[in-house]
Parts: structure tokens; sequence; C-alpha cells
């Protein structure tokens, strides 16, 4: 997501159908163990609104491969809420674009399902895919459907001088939710918010489901599962993460108003020093250290309290790319994906736009800040296999719209607890099971290939 964007990823599926055809790119690209010939190929993307500098330095980058292959890719970048809808549009009409950029999960996941999106196995080498670190939620009956290309991972960051002020160790964050509580009792005491962060267009309920439920689950198949009542969520260890949010709101450990300001407006709270910690997509990190200070801004884990085995651990996410199943010129197009992911083009993306590749194919060695060195570590490679999927990437649009986000938003308002959270949840859970049998049926598939 972007700065300062008010609509969300869950409200681009909404979109879906709604939007104008996408216009045309075109990229061409050449072949990659078989080399393609020269191509014109298009391309439609996202990520300029999160990483300034990513257009120029896509640019950079396609005429560097027209100049080696003849291929000239000719890009369309989506407005925000029309990402999904551009090419589902597109794709409708018999005019996707040969390469497309996806968002995690369900997110590009029903474009697979209504089978306009090419699976990559046999046009893109599997150590590439592999290496890519598109996360397991980009597989499908052991079909890939995106490489990674920029990490997307979401945080916990934290102002190391509010935490020094109030006595705390800057250097130890938090790491149980005993600790947590106990340092936002501190961080009160000294005068300053510990947490902040703004509901009211929805997004931060749903980093906060993600940081939250993942921490009783032991796979993302249990989410899945979830939504297809092999689980059930009113058994207490499901919403347990909506009554420690109503726990640190009726301890005033979160800002009065976070009811009545955005997403970012709540995360521009923090980079005023109007608060201790907050959430964050790891692309803004670089701007908070910019604004804060890069020795006051640290990264942290979300506290621990459930027991599944996806606690304590990071939550790696990451953008990704594919090809559609309409591109007349498939083999160019994995090319040019395989050019793109090449540690030369990986080490421009850091130098010149301040973000961190998603593949493992580059090492990292030009990073010198500590804190970016932690993110490359901990939420890109995460560290050594250890981190998980973002769950809150398999929402369905009912639930994100119905369930998660008037749970927080009514939870904060005073007005449930997280057992009626976890009731609402299963409710409209029934409902969308009720209206979506066919998307029930794959589902359920899918919980099987995320079984850990």
């Amino acid at each position: 997501m972007s700065n300062h964007l008010s609509i969300s990823r869950r409200d681009f599926v909404k979109l879906a159908g709604a939007a104008l055809a996408m216009a045309g790119i075109a990229p061409a690209l050449s072949g990659g163990a078989a080399r393609a010939q020269s191509a014109n190929l298009r391309m439609g993307w996202w990520g300029e609104q999160e990483a300034p500098g990513l257009e120029t330095y896509l640019k950079k980058v396609i005429d560097a491969y027209k100049a080696k292959t003849g291929t000239s890719i000719e890009t369309t970048l989506s407005a925000t809420e029309n990402v999904i809808s551009d090419f589902q549009t597109a794709a409708a009409a018999k005019n996707a674009p040969d390469i497309q950029y996806f968002w995690n999960g369900i997110y590009h996941m029903e474009s697979v399902w209504l089978g306009y999106v090419e699976p990559l196995n046999g046009l893109i080498p599997d150590d590439v895919l592999k290496s890519s670190n598109a996360t397991p939620l980009s597989i499908y009956q052991g079909k890939q459907y995106r490489v990674g290309w920029y990490g997307q991972s979401l945080v916990y960051v934290y102002n190391k001088e509010l935490f020094n002020k109030a006595g705390l160790n800057a250097d130890k964050p938090p790491q149980t939710w005993d600790e947590l509580l106990a340092a936002c009792e501190k961080l009160k005491a000294s005068g300053t918010t510990p947490i902040v962060g703004g509901l009211k267009d929805g997004p931060w309920g749903e980093w906060y489901m993600g940081f939250g439920l993942g921490q009783n689950l032991d796979s993302a198949a249990d989410a899945l599962n979830l939504f297809a009542a092999n689980l059930d969520w009113r058994e207490p260890k499901y919403w347990e993460h909506w009554a420690k949010l109503e726990q640190l709101w009726k301890a005033g450990y979160l800002n009065k108003d976070m009811n009545s300001i955005d997403l970012y407006p709540g995360i521009d709270l923090f980079g005023a020093g109007k608060g201790a910690m907050t959430s964050i997509a790891m692309a803004l990190v670089p701007k908070m250290q910019a604004t804060l200070g890069a020795d006051k801004v640290g990264v942290m884990v979300f506290p621990v309290f459930g027991k599944g085995k996806m606690a304590g651990k990071p939550i790696i996410d990451t953008a990704g790319i594919g090809i559609s199943s309409q591109s007349t010129n498939k083999k160019a197009a994995a090319d040019f994906l395989q050019f793109l992911l090449q540690p030369a083009q990986l080490a421009e993306m850091f130098n010149s736009v301040k973000i961190l590749p998603a593949s493992t194919a580059w090492d990292g060695a030009a990073i010198k800040d500590a804190t970016t060195k932690t993110l490359w570590e901990t939420w890109v490679k995460g560290n050594g296999g250890n981190g998980v999927p973002y769950i809150s990437n398999l929402m369905p649009t009912l639930f994100w719209t119905d369930a998660m986000f008037v749970n927080s938003q009514k939870i904060i308002a005073g007005e449930f607890t997280g057992e009626q959270a976890g009731k609402l949840a299963a409710d409209v859970a029934r409902k969308w099971r009720e209206q979506n049998p066919d998307l029930l049926e794959k589902y359920t598939i899918w919980a099987n290939d995320l079984k850990l």
C-alpha cells in the first residue's frame, strides 16, 4: 500500500467489475531457457504510489532490456483502487496485458480461478521461482502464479527516543504480551500514546487481524478453514486477538480518535512523534527514518500472546508480477521477468528506489543501515525460513467488509467484546459460504495446499 492511500486492497476486489479496461502496455521480452524472439508486450502495474521512484526505475530496466533483446514493453500504471479491476475487466474482454502486477493471496488468486493467470512453472526455472520469494500464498495446487518483486511485509515500528524517555530499554522492545502491557503503562505514564493508528477506513483492522489471529494458527491453512467452517470462529482462541484489542483500548493504550481517522493519518501520528508504536508497511520505514531520524526508529515482531505455530514469527509478504493466460508471447514475458529478477536489476532497485527486493538472489551486501538490515534478514528472508504468510490476504470480500472491518471498529467504540466479534465472524463466514459455493470449494482445495 502507498503512503496516504485511503482505499484498501479489499476495496479493489469490490471494484473489480466496475473500472475501465486496462490501457495498452507493450513490453517485448526475449526468451528464457529457449530465448524468445523480440516482441511487443504490454504490462499493467502498480507501486509508484507506495514506493516513489519505482516508475523511473522500471523504465530504466525496460530500456536496458530492449537494448539487449529488441523487445519493447509498454506500461500502464493503474490507480490504486483499480489494480484488480483493470486486469479482470481487460481479461474478461480478452484484452489482458501480457504482464501484470499482482498483490498476494486472494488478491490474485480469484483471477487465477477465473483462468486469467498463467502458471509460471515451466516458463521460469524452479530455482528462480523459489528465490523470487512470492510466498506460499502464490501457489495453488502445486503451481506458482507470481514471482516476488519487492518486499511488502508488515512490521511494528517503535520510537526509541520515546522508549528511553519512558524508562524502557530501546534496544529490547517487548516480545510478549505482558511485556507489551508493561511498556504501554510506562509510555502512557510518560505522557506518550503507546500505540497509534487510524481505523476509519478499515485497513488498520486488517493489519491487526493479520498480526493477532495468526498467533493462534498453526498454518495459513487454518485461516482458510475458518472461512470454510472446518474451524469455528466462536472458539475463544480464534477471537482472542479481538479480546486483546479490547484490552488495549480499555487501558487507554490507543489514540482516542482512532475510529475518526484513516490508516495513514494514524501512521502520521507516529511520524510526528505523537505515538510510540504503530504498524506499518515495510516500504514506509525509510520515510519514518527520514522524518524522525534513522537512529530513533526500531522494528519489532508483534508481541506474542498466542500458542499457535505461527506466533512470534515475522510476517512475510511481497509485491509480485505474473503473466496473463491470454498473452501470445508468454516466453518473452517470462524472459523479461527473469531479467527483472537478476541481481543487477535488484541492486538497482534498492539503490535508486530505496526499497528491498523480494528475491533472495540479491545478497543484501549494499545495505548499510542497521534497521534496513534487520528488515532484510527478518521480514524478507524470514530468519532463514522462519517467516509466515500474511493471513489477512486470505479473507473473502464479504468477511472484510461485514466482519473484520466491523469488529475492530465496534471494539474501539466500546460496543463489542472479543467474544461478540467472534460470533459475528462466524455468522458472516456462514453467509459467505451460502452465497459462494464455488469459492468455498476453491478455499477447501487451497487449504490443503497451504498445510505446513
